[in-house]
């Protein structure tokens, strides 16, 4: 029973004396130092050995300037245990606060002596000291000392830090490869703390700086990881043949694949360098790999070239098609290319009927599994809205949901039953998929659900005939089956008859996009500029803006008006889906060295 008690009576003291420091702690945050200093005096002279008693009695009295006292704590602490380093620093910094940097550079000094004598097994709680000070010399000192001190000891990534604050480049990105070697696995928390040093630019400093640094490294010891950064190095500065340099040799000393090549590939086509993934890609078809892999390679190089042609090109595109198709069949294996085939024979080609029977006929013909058929459906389904035959798709999509279930395709295609009930005017039943589809676990499925969800909502209160709404649906589904002409017109109508209105702002930023399609720049221009004086206030203004720029980037030649919008991005909308782009992007606009 006494032993009980004994122990109820130290758990309740510990507990009162860990709710008075953290009072203290509050009054200090606070800045009532005098409440702190009553809590901390009683705290301390209750345990003197306690260090966070101590340095928050010491940081009470020199917040009240009452120097003389703090600099007696400290000195009859350090008399105690004359070669913790510790508190030999905090000393220092007690004379810095005075001015008396000399003085204070004198205890610094001391404390590193210490550490080198007496206190080789804390490096890192001393260089914390040093840190909580800036003083980033003495800190940088104690964690390269502790890793001479201790071969298994790794500061890397605090060394990187501090020689990045400092400006020694070369010293960071040194720390951060040799963190690599021993940690491959920290590679892209590694890439993103690069990123705020590299630039798209391969004559900013830091690039250079690196890149020398990587070919040395590389030289000394072939290292693959050398060319795993070499190459992230160039696909930054957007260099893609050069970044195919290391991906090929990273592929023939590993084992792996060449997955890395063609994912090179895609970045290169995303930045619409379709040369150069072409270059990529036909070193996959000329290389002794998979046929699965052959046929990834077709279907980028064609994708892109669809993407990118005009309608002279239609015949050769069609003739390339085919000749993939005579090597590798028609079956379950190219399933990809047939799809993508029929999507280019409607879409672009406007042969409907001719696409539908290609992909009935790969239905009838191949015995394909449930993924692969519903994949077939789904585009099925797509050619059928783009000639207006709403019930017969919205029967595909529907057998694409019954079959997959949970599945992201199953999502996908209810979102698209939503999309053509959109189309075709009935609102509500749109409405009600829409409301389920908001939680659904593909974030940019929930995203685009959500938006149009906003859209019907938001003009139906407004409009209970939903009139503007219709010639919007109308205007977007023209969009769809590329009239883009006729969309932008219908856009129009829209501005025209319903000025004010909500949908306003919405028909500006579609038509925009539209005029961009068509080249239209200016008028585009002039679009994103209406949102930003009528609808400043919007839930579209972050998009104006930050469009407008990629506009004025891109298209107009005009980087100081767009380094003035991805600043109204970042400071004024940081919760927009363009705000780390946008960062970005005027990072590089402003030419900055290193963040």
């Amino acid at each position: 029973m006494r032993l009980i008690l004994f122990y109820i009576t130290l758990f309740v003291t510990f507990s009162v004396v860990g709710q008075s420091e953290q009072l203290a702690k509050n009054y200090a945050q606070q800045g009532q130092y005098e409440k702190a200093l009553s809590i901390y005096q009683k705290l301390y002279d209750k345990n003197p050995g306690r260090t966070s008693y101590l340095l928050g009695l010491v940081e009470s009295y020199q917040q009240l300037e009452q120097f003389e006292e703090a600099e007696s704590v400290l000195k009859k602490r350090i008399e105690q245990i004359p070669n913790n380093a510790q508190l030999l620093v905090e000393l220092g910094h007690h004379f810095d606060l005075q001015g008396k940097s000399e003085l204070a550079k004198t205890y610094y000094d001391k404390a590193v002596t210490a550490y080198k004598n007496n206190d080789a097994n804390h490096a890192y709680s001393l260089a914390q000291a040093f840190e909580k000070y800036s003083l980033l010399d003495q800190a940088a000192q104690i964690y390269e000392l502790g890793m001479q001190n201790n071969p298994r000891a790794n500061f890397n990534v605090q060394l990187a830090k501090i020689y990045g604050e400092q400006g020694k480049l070369e010293k960071m990105f040194d720390s951060y490869l040799s963190l690599l070697q021993m940690q491959p696995n920290y590679v892209n928390i590694v890439q993103r703390n690069f990123s705020d040093y590299i630039q798209e630019d391969p004559s900013n400093e830091a690039n250079i700086i690196f890149r020398k640094l990587l070919i040395k490294r590389l030289q000394q010891n072939p290292d693959i990881l050398y060319n795993e950064m070499l190459s992230w190095l160039f696909i930054q500065q957007k260099q893609f043949k050069k970044a195919f340099i290391h991906e090929k040799a990273i592929y023939k000393r590993n084992d792996v694949g060449p997955q890395g090549i063609i994912d090179l590939a895609r970045i290169a086509i995303s930045e619409k360098d379709t040369k150069s993934a072409t270059e990529i890609l036909d070193y996959i078809l000329e290389t002794p790999v998979s046929k699965d892999m052959k046929l990834t390679a077709h279907k980028i190089i064609l994708k892109a070239k669809v993407d990118n042609a005009n309608k002279k090109e239609y015949k050769a595109i069609v003739e390339k098609y085919n000749s993939v198709f005579e090597e590798y069949g028609k079956s379950r294996q190219t399933i990809g290319l047939q799809v993508d085939y029929a999507h280019f024979l409607a879409f672009n080609m406007d042969r409907k009927q001719e696409a539908i029977r290609f992909l009935k006929d790969l239905i009838k013909r191949e015995r394909l599994s449930r993924f692969q058929s519903s994949r077939v459906k789904m585009k099925i389904a797509d050619i059928l809205v783009l000639d207006q035959k709403f019930n017969q798709a919205l029967i595909y999509y529907t057998q694409v949901q019954n079959a997959l279930k949970n599945n992201f395709l199953a999502q996908d295609a209810r979102f698209k039953v939503a999309k053509t009930s959109y189309y075709k005017g009935d609102f509500e039943w749109a409405q009600t998929q829409l409301d389920v589809l908001k939680s659904s676990t593909s974030q940019l499925i929930a995203n685009d659900a959500m938006e149009l969800s906003l859209i019907i909502s938001d003009n139906s209160l407004e409009d209970s005939t939903q009139t503007a709404l219709k010639v919007f649906a109308k205007a977007d589904l023209l969009s769809f089956q590329n009239k883009n002409e006729e969309a932008i017109a219908t856009y129009q109508k829209i501005l025209n008859e319903h000025r004010g209105e909500k949908i306003e702002d919405e028909a500006f930023l579609r038509q925009a996009k539209l005029f961009e399609k068509e080249k239209q720049y200016e008028k585009a221009k002039v679009n994103y500029l209406k949102i930003i004086e009528f609808y400043g206030d919007d839930i579209l203004v972050d998009d104006a803006y930050y469009w407008l720029a990629e506009l004025y980037v891109n298209e107009l030649g005009e980087p100081e008006k767009a380094k003035e919008l991805y600043e109204k991005v970042i400071f004024n909308h940081a919760d927009s889906i363009y705000f780390v782009d946008s960062r970005k992007k005027y990072r590089t606009l402003r030419g900055d060295a290193i963040n």
